[in-house]
């Protein structure tokens, strides 16, 4: 138990074994709930997967605790489909779930590959398929896990790789282990670990999740999976607010952004926000990118979204350029703030039961 704190995990252990004592009934209910969304998970084979109708693609993620933050859950999945393509949406499922390399790979090659479906929603599928082997990642998680003292712990979705990935489904199955070694049996896989880090480890505020101070690319795969990250996180918050948003989006010639906002206001017709992600490289495509969308009319706003580093280089970059007084500028670290704030007001309403769950 050297990477975590086997005192607390054990303290708040015996907390949940009490409270699990006093309330069998709804302890049990909430098991089923658990083992029967877990066996509609695992309907879904590599076959099904590979030949799944959009139908099909909805009932097996609408259902997730990831998807609680749309109240129109319809609307997103079409969303997914229409970026992605059925095509690439069920081989790359298939393989996340079944393919033959390490979890590591598929992971990786999934993140590459679809936009719109992060760690919350891959990791759910794959702790619900095998719930003895793969953990949820989410924030929560993330807190509960703090709070054991676990280290190397990746403060953002971004920096969530394949390796890294393993490496917390690893430190989960010890958790797994040690509760059932010392006979605690109400945690005896992945899901109800994630029952016990939802009820017991939210306690301590000390540990909310810090948003670091920078989110530097490391290389060039953590720089695709920052670029990808904060590029559907944008579209997140658009959808949100009201807007239609998409992400690579052809806005005018020659100019295809990372995510765009859009809008119908009466008389006044479509209006558009624009944004751009920086992570790494020349800006040069990033502002040419920004100047071309301006010929679109319908372009009211235009937004690099950076670190502040880059932030400062864009500014100098773009001093002489016609575009130096429209570009805004909006940084990393705080739209994940806002997002994360957003997701918590969009579940917290949804779970009101105002929308019918079918919407």
């Amino acid at each position: 138990m050297r990477v975590m704190n086997a005192q607390i995990l054990k303290q708040y252990l015996t907390t949940f074994k009490k409270w699990f004592k006093a309330n069998k009934v709804q302890a049990a209910i909430e098991q089923e709930e658990r083992e029967d969304i877990a066996a509609h998970i695992q309907s879904y084979n590599k076959e099904k997967l590979l030949n799944m109708s959009e139908e099909e693609l909805f009932n097996y993620i609408a259902p997730l605790w990831a998807m609680a933050m749309w109240g129109n859950k319809h609307y997103q999945v079409n969303n997914i489909i229409e970026t992605n393509g059925m095509k690439l949406l069920q081989e790359q499922f298939a393989n996340l779930m079944y393919g033959n390399f390490s979890i590591e790979k598929r992971w990786d090659e999934f993140r590459s590959k679809i936009k719109g479906v992060g760690p919350a929603i891959m990791s759910e599928l794959l702790c619900k398929t095998y719930p003895n082997e793969f953990l949820i990642w989410n924030k929560k998680t993330y807190n509960g896990f703090r709070l054991l003292q676990v280290p190397e712990l990746p403060h953002c979705e971004a920096r969530l790789n394949g390796k890294t990935y393993a490496y917390l489904s690893a430190k989960g199955r010890d958790m797994v282990a040690f509760a059932k070694e010392n006979e605690y049996h109400e945690v005896f896989d992945m899901l109800t670990l994630n029952t016990f880090i939802w009820q017991e480890l939210q306690i301590n505020s000390d540990i909310e999740t810090k948003v670091p101070e920078e989110l530097i690319p490391q290389n060039t795969k953590d720089a695709t999976f920052i670029h990808n990250d904060i590029r559907d996180k944008l579209a997140d918050i658009g959808h949100f607010l009201g807007f239609n948003s998409e992400i690579e989006k052809k806005i005018a010639d020659g100019a295809i952004v990372d995510t765009t906002w859009e809008v119908t206001i009466g008389n006044m017709g479509r209006v558009i926000y624009v944004f751009e992600v920086q992570t790494s490289g020349s800006v040069d495509s990033l502002i040419l990118n920004l100047m071309k969308a301006k010929n679109n009319k319908a372009v009211q706003g235009i937004v690099a979204v950076t670190d502040q580093k880059q932030i400062e280089k864009i500014k100098k970059e773009i001093a002489t350029l016609p575009i130096k007084g429209e570009v805004k500028f909006w940084d990393y670290t705080e739209v994940l703030k806002v997002h994360e704030s957003l997701q918590y007001v969009n579940e917290t309403i949804n779970n009101l039961g105002l929308v019918p769950i079918g919407l």
